[in-house]
């Protein structure tokens, strides 16, 4: 079945995983997308190797799974004036440089919508199109560390550590690939596109929204993670067992009582002080200290089985094998086996997201450095010789 965005034609000129991963959600969609590399480097994220011995890139293969590639030189004035002809017949023009790099190329908003009123131009950048620091350079780091993240994680009096996963370009993606959809579902009636600007930062400080209001409102920083969540305790957070940890995300009202004696202390029952809607501090740390040494005397399964079937909310905390494992991850589409064109299964992450009329699907493989180039310019309308012409001019 045809997805959604089948109709829709997309220049991905992103780089790393900020605007290359939305694009590829646009391509899970149904859109045709084309990915743009530089002659002969490409993406530098091609160069994050699995090792020294596995020249194979995960961030690669993962942030562009399921395009068409072509390699064009945007700093030359042939390279730009082959983009702009692509523009006209394109939906969506993607990029994550710093603001203004695309302008000065010739290839900016405005000059794209008097070529195609209809073109979605979104944007992503580190800090944002406007203020001080819309000229600075970035990545997923910074945008944590710039979007106050880094400093809610770890514990009280040990220095602040990122998260193990490049989040802020992640959660930019999913702000980049919202705006466009948007600008999409509003051309259909207005008939015109539009500019789209996301950032790491804006990404981080949205993400965080309850915590940055709660300092709004207050004045006072939330607190660092602490095993668990400065704004929710005591029954919040991650404790040890007695051969692994598990999260624990509190027990409904109702069931506090049946998850004290799956704890093994009925007696606490009678307590105040493990009342839920008890506010006292002292009580939290309290409980907080007879819940760690009461979970640490079962293993993990044990606890799962304990509270089986009582209104608590729970999980295992699991590597990535263990997921990977998961067959429930699997039925539900997280992961996925496909098969590229060679008929080759390939296991990918899976999308997230589920449409029962134009379902998504996830691409097999990622192209090869400018794998599409003669086939994306023909169809453009160029013919073979002046295709070899740019790439003897190192256009192409």
């Amino acid at each position: 079945m045809p997805g959604a965005l089948s109709d829709i034609r997309v220049l991905d000129a992103g780089m790393m995983v900020q605007g290359p991963q939305a694009a590829a959600l646009l391509s899970d969609m149904g859109a045709d997308v084309i990915k743009i590399e530089v002659p002969v480097f490409g993406d530098q994220v091609r160069y994050v190797y699995l090792s020294p011995d596995d020249r194979r890139s995960a961030f690669f293969s993962a942030c562009n799974r399921g395009k068409r590639g072509l390699t064009l030189d945007l700093r030359t004035p042939v390279g730009a004036g082959i983009f702009r002809r692509l523009a006209t017949a394109a939906d969506v023009v993607i990029s994550n440089f710093a603001p203004g790099i695309l302008e000065g190329w010739g290839l900016g908003y405005e000059t794209l919508a008097e070529l195609n009123p209809g073109i979605v131009w979104a944007a992503a950048s580190t800090f944002g199109p406007r203020g001080p620091d819309a000229d600075r350079r970035g990545a997923d780091l910074a945008g944590q560390a710039a979007g106050g993240l880094i400093s809610s994680i770890g514990y009280d009096g040990e220095p602040p550590s990122p998260v193990g996963a490049t989040i802020a370009d992640h959660i930019g993606s999913l702000n980049l690939a919202a705006g466009i959809l948007a600008a999409l579902h509003a051309r259909e009636r207005r008939g015109r596109g539009q500019r789209i600007d996301v950032s790491l930062v804006g990404g981080q400080i949205w993400a965080q929204a309850s915590e940055y209001t709660h300092c709004l409102m207050t004045g006072e920083q939330p607190g660092r993670s602490n095993h668990g969540h400065p704004l929710f305790a005591p029954i919040y957070g991650v404790f040890e067992t007695a051969d692994g940890w598990i999260a624990l995300l509190n027990a409904a009202p109702a069931a506090n009582d049946a998850f004290l004696i799956a704890l093994g202390h009925p007696e606490l029952a009678l307590d105040d002080r493990t009342d839920p809607e008890n506010e006292d501090p002292a009580a939290h740390e309290w409980f907080a200290g007879i819940l760690r040494e009461a979970l640490r005397k079962r293993t993990s399964a044990g606890w799962c089985e304990a509270f089986s079937g009582l209104d608590v909310r729970y999980a295992l905390v699991r590597n990535y094998p263990d997921v990977i494992a998961d067959p429930g991850a699997w039925e539900n589409g997280y992961f996925a086996e496909v098969t590229d064109s060679q008929g080759v299964p390939h296991r990918v992450v899976g999308t997230p997201i589920h449409m029962s009329d134009t379902p998504m699907a996830p691409g097999a493989t990622a192209p090869e450095l400018g794998e599409h180039t003669d086939e994306i310019l023909r169809e453009a309308g160029y013919a073979d010789e002046e295709i070899e012409g740019f790439r003897k001019d190192g256009v192409i």
